[in-house]
């Protein structure tokens, strides 16, 4: 029932793509931030506690609903909800979708648009050095690929709609505490220790998915150099989990692009190339994890 949904849900995701501002779910925004004003009052307890308070939260009304309607009807309400809620937890952007503005916005030669589009891939502030630019974005394909889609497929296929909302509630109150943070620098901290803990949480989840993704990368890529890039480490004792997770993937990730410099080759040239390459790489690795998913189902592995 799980592969039915996720292939369903994949191909609904492909097709409403008029629908993606749905997913970015601002209202949620306010709840997060109620949650963590009431954790504002619990400054004396561990940062994570709170956070873990949100998340549970999040996800229990998803977890109820799969309760409640079990196998009835034979499952089909069920398919129904797995297909919503994967709809709703994949995103909230489509990466392939963001790297084509980028590249537009690159031919176009609008450097406001390349900016905004970079950003919107990046998920941080964009270097002022073009040539440092079109690396970064490059990496931050290789990671929102993760982040956007593989770890919100592996969570589920392993506890079907719950696990792929749990994922998709770490990163919504990942997001927003990060910004809670910026907002609120020059407060007394609470906004800091709320970001680290929601950091370290999203961490966690991502972990698996991360190192599958990132052996993903160098099956659909260049192994050779992929692995030798993974067992290069470039992570620092200071890192967080969710830093050392994005590390491995754009490192491996871009080392399985395994792109060489052409002759006189223009900047906004290399741009769009290897930025359509690093999204041709995730949709590759795509295909693969649909055959091993329906590999596994056919062996009875997934329900």
């Amino acid at each position: 029932m799980n592969l039915i949904a996720l292939l369903i849900g994949l191909v609904v995701e492909r097709l409403a793509t008029q629908l993606f501002h749905l997913r970015r779910l601002r209202w949620l925004d306010r709840v997060i931030d109620w949650g963590f004003s009431m954790a504002a009052r619990l400054a004396n307890w561990p940062a994570l506690i709170p956070v873990l308070l949100i998340a549970v939260a999040l996800v229990l009304p998803v977890f109820a609903v799969m309760v409640i309607l079990g196998d009835s009807l034979l499952g089909f309400p069920y398919l129904i909800l797995a297909i919503v809620v994967l709809f709703f937890s994949l995103g909230p952007q489509d990466i392939g979708e963001d790297v084509d503005e980028y590249c537009k916005a690159v031919e176009e030669d609008d450097e406001d648009r390349i900016r905004h589009t970079a950003k919107n891939i990046m998920e941080t502030d964009v270097p002022d050095d073009d040539l440092e630019r079109i690396h970064r974005v490059e990496e931050a394909v290789c990671v929102q690929a993760n982040n956007r889609l593989y770890a919100v497929i592996f969570w589920f296929v392993v506890l079907g709609p719950f696990g792929a909302w749990a994922y998709r509630a770490t990163d919504l109150i990942r997001r927003r505490a990060v910004f809670a943070a910026v907002r609120d620098e020059e407060t007394d901290g609470i906004s800091d220790r709320n970001r680290t803990a929601a950091v370290m949480l999203h961490g966690w989840l991502a972990w698996i998915p991360a190192r599958l993704t990132a052996i993903g990368f160098a099956a659909a890529g260049n192994f050779d150099t992929a692995i030798g890039a993974w067992r290069a480490p470039a992570e620092q004792k200071a890192d967080s989990l969710s830093e050392r997770n994005e590390r491995l993937l754009a490192r491996v990730g871009v080392a399985a692009l395994a792109l060489q410099d052409e002759d006189d080759e223009e900047l906004a040239a290399r741009a769009i190339r290897g930025a359509t390459a690093a999204n041709r790489l995730a949709f590759r690795l795509l295909l693969i994890w649909a055959v091993v998913i329906a590999a596994m189902t056919l062996y009875g592995w997934t329900r």
